[in-house]
């Protein structure tokens, strides 16, 4: 095809390239990620080529260069790789429906194992990504057939197109944008050197800005573990967060069965918080970066990560813009979360006070992942940790077993503890230590919904807030106190605080405790405790009210006996209705007026 040619494209469309310019993509930036990337193809290529002994040149310096012209207002491509000749040209960029890195792939598949993982171009309207923001392009390329003429195609956004013969000696790809007006924030070498440090980065072919090499061509992922060391790969954890503290560990993927899968992924000091974590694993299609939104393909807590995967697996839509569904993306997603707890399964058993002394980054991500993935929890079960106001670690076996004499109800229910604030609960968990109970700490964002999930998967265990109305029901000791006062007592007290305290729809009961406890205790319906939790993670205002707590009367305090005896009927309420008031200030609910009051009380009877 020795002269000039003219045509039209072989499209089903008359008007394709707005299409392309509003729809195909979601960003005009990626323009230049498919015009690296088919550059890179193009090398890697040829470099397939002359392994196979199809290709006996010299393969000189393979690499992919941009340059841009401020005053010409273009952009140029060039790749030292496989070239085309005129035909190809017209077959590959002319019929959109062939892509020539697919072609290739079906050509070689037989012969070299991995030829699929080496093309990044596997969407032929990649290439048409250049009229995003160009004009007109042009293409000058020269075949590796040597004997093969270079040839020039131009195309101006519309359906026609001229190739001609062109003069180029080297071998390879020159594609030049004329950048239309309203895109000329690309011809600002700043704002290239950006998409490339976001796309191209780690692009195996070197890929250069101006002459300045951008990329790193054999990232930490692709080499074997083996080679690795420790500051390896903190190394490249700094590389990609650079702001972020040090990991505490990480786990190196690396499959080729029954898909192709590498990466590293990190496990950072994650806070008490999870949404700001998000978004900080890379996901890659050979070494090209894709998006950090990788929801589809790793389970929900594992969001929670950071690092990279590499997959030429992972099914992309037209634009490479989003996953698309397919088996591959649920067994990859099953892998990883097998890979995951393995890693924290070994490490829990290979050294568990290292384990314990990282709880309190990983226990929030591995309470996430029990929450949200039921195979992650089978697995979890085992080192999963429960810790104590003591500081103490249990398994959840070990914790079951620790309570199991002193904690356990009349039903055969085991009753664990648990305090999320404990100084505001002091006098709650001082009571429980003085029954010899054992409390846990949940202060976690997630321990509300954990604990709930632990409940509906652990037989016979009840979870419960050190302040609710549980204590009482524990199966009473041969050391519990025996109640000072008799039944007539009793009803005569509960009598007095309902006078009190005026509210029918709260519960009042009397309670032999221990003479140091406090005169009166307010307790929470647990489940009203946990609609609280619940409303105030999302946000939701859940007003605390007199309907929403439990009263219970300490028969053998000395200050009920002294209410017992008080004649005098007025002060005998004044002074239930100020311990009633403490109750409320110990359990953080006074304020306001009501406090004001209780304070101008208190100077009075010390007067």
């Amino acid at each position: 095809m020795q002269q000039a040619m003219k045509g039209n494209l072989s499209i089903h469309t008359e008007n394709i390239f707005p299409i392309i310019k509003k729809f195909l993509y979601s960003d005009h930036e990626i323009f230049l990620r498919e015009l690296v990337s088919n550059g890179v193809d193009a090398c890697q290529k040829l470099k397939a080529l002359s392994s196979l002994g199809e290709f006996t040149g010299e393969l000189g310096e393979l690499k992919v260069q941009i340059g841009v012209n401020k005053d010409a207002k273009t952009i140029t491509i060039n790749d030292t790789g496989i070239g085309m000749t005129a035909e190809e040209i017209d077959k590959y960029i002319n019929q959109i429906a062939f892509s020539g890195a697919t072609e290739f792939v079906q050509k070689y598949q037989d012969k070299i194992s991995d030829a699929r993982n080496q093309i990044i171009g596997n969407f032929g309207l990649g290439f048409y990504s250049a009229f995003m923001v160009a004009k007109k392009v042009e293409i000058i390329t020269k075949s590796y057939k040597a004997e093969v003429p270079a040839a020039r195609w131009v195309c101006e956004g519309n359906t026609e197109f001229i190739i001609e013969p062109a003069e180029k000696l080297q071998r390879g790809t020159t594609i030049i944008l004329h950048i239309a007006e309203d895109s000329e924030e690309f011809l600002d070498k700043e704002r290239l050197k950006n998409i490339l440090n976001k796309y191209a980065r780690f692009l195996p072919i070197p890929v250069e800005l101006e002459g300045e090499q951008i990329n790193t061509t054999k990232p930490l992922w692709t080499i074997p573990p083996a080679e690795l060391k420790d500051d390896d790969y903190l190394d490249f954890y700094k590389q990609l967060y650079p702001f972020s503290e040090k990991p505490i560990f990480w786990i190196h993927l690396n499959v080729d069965y029954p898909f192709n899968l590498t990466g590293i992924l990190y496990f950072p000091k994650i806070k008490n918080t999870i949404e700001i974590q998000k978004n900080k694993i890379q996901l890659y299609s050979r070494q090209v970066f894709i998006t950090d939104e990788v929801s589809d393909i790793v389970p929900e807590f594992l969001t929670l990560l950071h690092g990279v995967i590499d997959s030429p697996d992972i099914p992309l839509n037209v634009s490479r813009s989003y996953l698309q569904a397919d088996s591959n993306v649920k067994k990859i997603n099953t892998y990883i979360t097998k890979k995951v707890a393995d890693k924290l399964s070994e490490l829990f058993r290979n050294d568990r006070k290292a384990f314990e002394e990282k709880w309190e980054s990983i226990g929030l991500f591995i309470k996430y992942g029990m929450l949200t993935d039921e195979k992650f929890y089978e697995k979890a079960e085992k080192f999963c940790l429960l810790k104590n106001l003591e500081g103490k670690f249990f398994t959840l076996d070990e914790y079951r077993e620790h309570t199991r004499a002193n904690q356990t109800d009349k039903h055969g229910n085991l009753i664990w503890l648990y305090t999320n604030d404990k100084e505001k609960q002091f006098t709650y968990i001082d009571s429980a230590r003085k029954r010899s109970y054992d409390v846990l700490v949940f202060d976690d964002i997630l321990d509300n919904a954990f604990g709930e999930r632990l409940e509906r998967k652990l037989e016979k265990v009840q979870i419960r807030r050190v302040d609710a109305e549980v204590i009482d029901k524990l199966i009473p000791k041969e050391n519990e106190h025996k109640s000072a006062l008799s039944k007539e007592e009793e009803e005569k007290i509960k009598e007095l605080f309902k006078k009190v305290i005026a509210d029918d729809k709260i519960s009042i009961q009397v309670q032999a405790l221990a003479p140091d406890e406090l005169p009166v205790l307010i307790t929470m319906p647990e489940y009203i405790r946990r609609m609280q939790e619940m409303s105030r993670l999302q946000g939701w205002s859940w007003a605390l009210n007199e309907k929403n707590f439990n009263v219970t009367i300490n028969g053998n305090h000395l200050l009920i006996s002294k209410l017992l005896q008080e004649s005098n009927e007025e002060k005998q309420s004044a002074l239930a209705a100020h311990l009633y008031d403490l109750a409320q200030l110990s359990h953080g609910i006074l304020e306001g007026e009501k406090l004001s009051k209780f304070i101008q009380k208190s100077i009075e009877f010390l007067g």
